[in-house]
C-alpha cells in the first residue's frame, strides 16, 4: 500500500511539474509562415548558425548573422537589433534557434523562430522547384 501511495505521489508531481513549466515566450512557425513574416522589411531575419553554417548559405533577405553559441551572443544581439523589433531568427535543424529565441524574448524582443532551421527551409524551397 505504501509502494502504490509513493507511486502515485510521484506520477502526481511530475504531473504538476511539466504542467506548471513556462510556455515558450516566442513562436515557433512554419516555413510557409516564416516567409511571410520575413516579407515585412521591418522584421530583422537573424541567423544564428556558425560563420561556416553561414557562409555556405543562407535565407535570403537575411540582415544579421550571429553565432548563439558565443559567450557574447546576447549583448551583440542588444547591441545590433533596435529596441522593439521583431526579430525572425533561424539555425541549422531549428534547435539553437529555440535557444537564442529565448534569450532574446527574455530581452524584450518580439521572437519568432523558423522551427525547421535552415534545413528544412531549403528543403521546402528545393519540393517547390519540383512541382
Amino acid at each position: 500500500m505504501k509502494k502504490i501511495f509513493s507511486t502515485t505521489i510521484a506520477c502526481v508531481m511530475t504531473f504538476l511539474g511539466f504542467s506548471c513549466q513556462d510556455k515558450p515566450n516566442f513562436r515557433s512557425v512554419s516555413v510557409d509562415e516564416f516567409a511571410t513574416v520575413i516579407a515585412d522589411a521591418d522584421v530583422v531575419v537573424l541567423d544564428v548558425r556558425t560563420a561556416d553554417e553561414h557562409q555556405a548559405g543562407c535565407i535570403e533577405g537575411t540582415t544579421l548573422h550571429i553565432d548563439v553559441l558565443k559567450s557574447n551572443f546576447d549583448s551583440l544581439a542588444v547591441a545590433s537589433i533596435r529596441k522593439g523589433s521583431t526579430v525572425a531568427l533561424y539555425c541549422r535543424s531549428g534547435n539553437r534557434s529555440k535557444r537564442a529565441a529565448s534569450q532574446l524574448a527574455e530581452k524584450g524582443f518580439k521572437v519568432i523562430e523558423l522551427a525547421t532551421g535552415y534545413n528544412g527551409w531549403i528543403d521546402a524551397v528545393r519540393n517547390t522547384s519540383e512541382e
